[in-house]
């Protein structure tokens, strides 16, 4: 597969899986109890926001690898 094609499929999974993430994170923010210290809700929101880059890391790897070179059997 092409750097090109793993691109392009990359951005659309790397899309789809910041909206799941989002999804997610809202729906753990709405179950949370009212009333929280607002740095319990730091927290919260700082792993929220960067949560999604720890599946992402190896998608971009995966998307950024160079495109294998044909062998010359000379």
């Amino acid at each position: 597969m092409s750097q090109r094609s793993r691109k392009l499929i990359g951005a659309f999974l790397l899309v789809g899986s910041i909206i799941l993430w989002s999804i997610l994170a809202t729906s753990i923010y709405l179950l949370l109890p009212e009333g929280l210290p607002g740095l319990v809700l730091i927290g919260f929101f700082i792993i929220a926001g960067m949560g999604w880059m720890l599946p992402a890391m190896p998608l971009i790897k995966w998307m950024a690898k160079p495109d294998a070179t044909p062998t010359d059997n000379h």
